[in-house]
């Protein structure tokens, strides 16, 4: 019996051991995975290549080949796509293509942290110098740290990765930039690839550190596809678009308090509301900044309760424009709103605001002008002579009258009250 259980106990190691050295390099899934990648560096699309590089380690894919076309975008997002490139159990291969294509900005961080580094013939890559939102040069101080700590970042990573770190300095510092030739020279890149198929024949058999080595004969590409929510994300990422989608909203939701009943505004607010929250779960969001949007709101809704004479419409601006400005956290990312969307916006929806507030207080305070209660203040002619009592005539109509003082048929009166359908009448004099 126990020469029997030691049969098996060798057995079942020997088979394991088997398994384990018998085992391809990175797995038995014979696929290449490929993430097509052309636009601005944002959060959405930070999301679309963290998935994808998650979908590759989690499928076993012998490689993950990353097609970029990009002018650059926003360092957080830049950061992360880095981080995850440099945690991946797959290999992680950058592909700077068609003809035609870059990797500016951001994008030159993102290759320099790829495993393996290829360009495209008529490509270029470089002029990674940070700006702030919009292209706009950052404050001087601001921008010395921002630029210090962008170089020791990108230094850090082309070291790891064996590259050429003093480019990467100058990509930064001077915004130097080069083609895909001169890039192969400098020991920027690895190797350049006319095409896809290419570029798989050149890196098949290449040993990456940490991984082993690619074994990429006979294997199949597969494109991954970005869902709903990485396209939607990509889209309203922008924190222009999220600021004003959450603008519409509050009017929309703004104009549906002060009008009960319209719905479309209510409507069309909620889901601007709903989508710019979306946004806001991807974007450095700065609760002052929200706070003062919100007291703006809050101001605009006391203008119509109380007459203020334009004080409450005034504070409402005043911290509308300052929640605006501080809503991102833009010293820290450098994401912030546009001026030619901020003081467009800010002017059109704070003159909504005040327009729609003067409309509703100027209802609550005019009288009527329908019904029995808009016949107070109107002048009437007294048809037959009021002893108390009589008749006149009033919008057209013969009512019942009464005066508290006589007066004789055809005199002038006007009306100071309504009761039981019955007019009490004074004499104009």
């Amino acid at each position: 019996m126990k020469t029997f259980q030691h049969i098996l106990s060798h057995l079942f190691i020997g088979t394991l051991l088997f398994a384990l050295l018998s085992a391809p390099a990175f797995s038995e899934v014979n696929e290449i995975y490929v993430i097509r990648v052309s636009g601005a560096i944002s959060p959405g699309m930070a999301d679309f290549l963290l998935k994808g590089i998650e979908k590759a380690s989690t499928d076993g894919a012998r490689c993950l080949v990353v097609e970029l076309d990009t002018p650059g975008g926003l360092a957080e997002s830049m950061r992360e796509i880095v981080m995850a490139i440099l945690a991946s159990d797959v290999p992680v291969v950058v592909y700077v293509s068609p003809s035609g294509a870059r990797a500016a900005s951001a994008g030159v961080m993102i290759t320099m942290a790829a495993d393996v580094a290829a360009m495209a013939p008529g490509t270029n890559i470089g002029a990674a110098h940070p700006v702030g939102a919009g292209g706009k040069e950052i404050g001087s101080t601001m921008a010395e740290k921002i630029t210090n700590d962008m170089v020791a970042h990108a230094k850090s990573v082309a070291e790891r990765r064996g590259r050429n770190a003093e480019w990467v300095e100058k990509a930064v510092r001077e915004s130097v930039s080069v083609t895909e030739s001169e890039a192969l020279a400098a020991n920027v890149i690895d190797l350049v690839a006319k095409d896809l198929d290419d570029l798989i024949a050149q890196i098949d058999g290449r040993d990456i550190p940490e991984k082993g080595v690619l074994d990429l004969k006979d294997a199949t590409q597969t494109v991954l596809k970005e869902d709903l929510r990485p396209k939607i994300l990509k889209t309203i990422s922008d924190p222009n678009i999220a600021y004003i989608l959450m603008m519409i909203g509050l009017a929309g939701l703004y104009f549906e308090l002060s009008h009960p009943g319209a719905v479309f505004p209510g409507v069309i607010g909620g889901i601007a509301l709903v989508l710019a929250f979306f946004a806001f779960q991807t974007l450095p969001i700065n609760t002052a900044g929200i706070l003062l949007i919100v007291l703006a709101i809050i101001f605009f809704i006391m203008e119509m309760k109380i007459a203020s004479y334009g004080l409450l419409s005034i504070a409402g601006i005043v911290s509308f424009f300052l929640g605006s400005l501080m809503l991102f956290e833009s010293q820290a990312t450098g994401i912030r709103i546009s001026w030619n969307v901020l003081l467009p916006t800010v002017a059109l929806i704070s003159a909504f605001f005040v327009v729609v507030a003067g409309i509703v207080f100027r209802a609550q305070i005019s009288r009527p002008r329908t019904g029995v209660r808009g016949l107070i203040g109107e002048i009437g002619i007294v048809r037959q002579a009021l002893m108390p009592e009589g008749k006149v005539l009033v919008h057209g109509e013969l009512w019942k009258a009464r005066s508290k003082h006589p007066v004789q048929a055809g005199e002038h009166v006007r009306v100071i009250d309504v009761e039981n359908l019955v007019v009490e009448v004074e004499p104009i004099e």
